[in-house]
């Protein structure tokens, strides 16, 4: 099997312990479908949730989504259950989120416990916590981590803060940061009111601008919305196509295309901005 690039875009989760769900995150049009084990599943249901979580998987994929999991942390009893059972079914996840990372050892233990011949995991670290984002850098850099996941809700909690924009700003920005500079994927948190769709679209354009490559949904009807934000339009497409066919034309001079000055970061960006728009979804993983 061949490995493929990590994916980013749109993620939706959905709980582990209500199988019923598992053919609309398997349809719901997101780029990764997760099943999650932890927060969102209550600690009696948790036994019954890694059992019936193999199923997600399963389940045949032609196309669709990305199918992952959400585990509970590794430095945790859950955890280390969560990471057995996975390692044992039939058919594994192709990427796996580990919650409250603090330190690049929790992305070495959930490799050490899933990395098999012909399997090797896309690993995303959820940042959630202070002591995190103060290891941001090394957590970046640890040797299997595909990217980074911003959870608002328990950062908000652990440093006393709102869970508004501007209070988080800094947080989501060293998260940025440090995926670019890693150069890997910046994936932000869920957005929780589910009936101000108008909001979530303004917190959307936020993360995309910030430099985000996808976002997290909680509900179906939130999926559209952030996919509209993170798929480049058609005049994005079109304008990016002539600064690239300009750019090979110049001989690296900086040069004008249309009103705007064009030197090489822009370049860049349009080159990045067309790879999104041709990024597809259906994937396979191995090694």
């Amino acid at each position: 099997m061949t490995r493929t690039p990590a994916p980013a875009g749109v993620w939706f989760i959905t709980p582990g312990h209500s199988s019923a769900r598992f053919p609309a995150a398997h349809r719901s049009g997101a780029d990764v479908a997760l099943v999650d084990l932890e927060d969102s599943v209550p600690a009696a249901a948790k036994p019954q949730a890694r059992q019936n979580a193999a199923a997600f998987f399963t389940t045949p994929a032609a196309a669709g989504p990305v199918r992952g999991v959400r585990i509970s942390s590794p430095t945790t009893r859950d955890g280390i259950l969560d990471l057995t059972a996975i390692a044992d079914y039939p058919a594994r996840p192709d990427l796996v989120l580990i919650p409250k990372a603090e330190s690049a050892r929790d992305i070495e233990i959930a490799a050490g416990a899933l990395d098999a011949p012909g399997y090797t995991p896309h690993l995303y670290a959820l940042i959630e916590t202070p002591r995190a984002l103060e290891e941001l850098p090394s957590i970046a850099r640890a040797d299997r981590i595909a990217g980074l996941v911003f959870g608002t809700a328990d950062y908000a909690t652990a440093t006393g803060c709102s869970q508004a924009w501007e209070a988080v700003l800094h947080a989501r920005s060293a998260l940025v940061t440090s995926a670019a500079a890693a150069g890997i994927h910046a994936i932000d948190s869920p957005f929780f009111d589910l009936d101000d769709l108008d909001a979530l679209r303004h917190e959307s354009e936020r993360a995309r601008d910030l430099g985000f490559t996808g976002k997290c949904c909680v509900h179906p009807d939130q999926i559209p919305i952030v996919t509209d934000v993170f798929t480049p339009t058609g005049a994005q497409i079109t304008a990016a196509r002539a600064i690239v066919a300009a750019a090979a034309d110049a001989g690296g001079r900086i040069i004008r295309v249309g009103e705007q000055m064009v030197g090489p970061p822009m370049v860049k960006a349009a080159q990045a901005l067309l790879a999104r728009a041709a990024a597809h979804t259906p994937r396979e993983v191995g090694a």
